[in-house]
């Protein structure tokens, strides 16, 4: 059943802003919804839906031929199957009481949707990456997938319970204490936040290296060939990337015009010295497989200035369906807006637009980019990330949200952590139970996996 969220209101019903106290008491209100305690407690497993049946309602509308490209991809180990299966946490999160504070959430928060990339104004940041799942939302909801995927990243990279443990412990607290001084500071200060730590942080400082490294030249060399004519085109990659022409070409660069609707005019003055060259279609990530993605190259001032542009299929959000919304005018726009909501930097050419009756978001693909290695978590790294996790969540909802509610629901912070971490564990072990059966219907042929 779909839910109305009905926190986060900062202004009263005449419009008036809220006291200080008023929001921090209406937080505090929010434990008589959920206490804290019963934040640690999983949907018990009877109830909930069968596991091949949510994957089966969750491949509706994607392309058939890559679906086993996508279940390739999520048999690879648990944490793989969890980061490709936020409908099933969507559905065990629903099924319980939750506060109703609500902010923007990220919606498929895990370790490796974490990483470094490039602002508009050439600094290397490190923060969220992927927002296809953004919606508005209970709070906790974010904190509860972050911190399971803490306890599946930590168990796939080789800490035992009692360090994941530590590690979701780490993420909880960070946030817990974050939020806390994000409510007491300034609001505008609060909402340009920068983290300063990350530096000190070596799985994160590894990403900034690499961030640093990877250009649009070196996607030229990975991605591309030269034609006999001496330009560059897309080459193909077996279950990765190929050339994109014809009729379906042609559909995806109509989309060009509407996608220009959507940028600021300054934006609009530097898109336009770009020229196109070649149209491709990539398999991205694990939960997006399936869905259409497409790569134009194109180039600004000669062949050595190349722009990749993806223009990425985006559907309803996992958490819609329990979550009652005004109806989103655009799927790639509730992206890219709920981006700009929880970051304070985004993408100089993000944007939408639509092909062929399907909605898309449009943004700069892997420029300076660089993510989260799994081996990199080994020893103190799990526990490092977890601490700088905590932190950007608790920047994204007080950005979105109202963090003096928050603040409020939480309290001290000692019930919320205990609660958050037995939940993480219990979560993580239900999890590998569902990747057990996911594997099973493998070996039986009931679901079809690519070699």
């Amino acid at each position: 059943m779909a839910r109305i969220i009905k926190g986060g209101a900062v202004s009263t019903d005449d419009g008036q802003p809220k006291t200080r106290s008023a929001r921090i008491a209406e937080g505090r209100s929010s434990r008589a919804r959920v206490s804290r305690g019963k934040l640690g407690e999983v949907p018990p497993t009877k109830r909930r839906p069968g596991v091949l049946q949510t994957l089966e309602q969750a491949a509706a509308g994607r392309l058939e031929n890559l679906l086993p490209v996508k279940y390739a991809r999520m048999s690879a180990s648990a944490f793989a199957f969890f980061r490709g299966t936020v409908s099933i946490m969507a559905a065990d999160l629903a099924a319980q009481p939750h506060t109703g504070c609500a902010v923007q959430l990220c919606g498929d928060a895990h370790l490796q949707n974490m990483g470094s990339f490039e602002t508009p104004d050439g600094r290397i940041v490190f923060d969220i990456n992927d927002f296809d799942e953004t919606i508005p939302g209970p709070w906790e909801w974010d904190v509860k997938r972050m911190a399971a995927s803490i306890a599946l990243g930590g168990t796939e990279s080789g800490h035992n319970a009692g360090a994941c443990r530590q590690a979701i412990e780490a993420f909880t607290q960070t946030y817990v204490t974050e939020i806390e001084e994000l409510a007491d500071q300034p609001i505008l200060v609060a909402a340009r936040h920068v983290i300063h730590r990350l530096s000190k942080t070596e799985v994160v400082s590894a990403a900034f290296q690499q961030a640093q490294r990877a250009t649009p030249l070196d996607l030229l060399r990975k991605y591309c060939e030269q034609t006999a004519r001496g330009r560059y085109a897309f080459k193909r990659i077996d279950n990765t990337l190929w050339r994109v022409t014809g009729s379906e070409r042609r559909s995806v660069l109509s989309g060009i015009g509407p996608y220009l609707q959507t940028l600021a005019p300054d934006r609009l003055h530097l898109f336009a010295f770009f020229q196109l060259r070649d149209v491709g279609f990539k398999i991205v990530g694990t939960g997006s497989v399936g869905l259409r993605d497409y790569i134009l190259l194109m180039v600004g001032n000669g062949p050595r200035d190349p722009l990749f542009l993806q223009i990425k299929q985006e559907v309803a959000s996992a958490y819609s369906r329990y979550l009652k919304h005004k109806p989103f005018p655009h799927q790639g726009q509730r992206v890219a807006e709920g981006q700009r909501n929880i970051q304070p930097v985004s993408d100089l050419l993000l944007g939408w637009t639509q092909i062929g009756g399907h909605q898309f978001l449009v943004r700069q693909l892997n420029d300076h980019k660089g993510g989260i290695d799994i081996e990199n978590l080994r020893g103190t790294g799990l526990k490092s990330l977890a601490g700088v996790a905590g932190e950007l969540l608790a920047r994204g909802h007080a950005r979105s949200g109202d963090a003096l509610a928050i603040k409020g629901y939480i309290g001290t912070g000692d019930k919320v952590v205990a609660a958050i971490t037995r939940y993480a564990m219990d979560y993580a072990e239900m999890a590998d139970k569902d990747y057990q059966v996911f594997k099973k219907a493998i070996e039986r042929g009931d679901i079809k996996a690519a070699a």
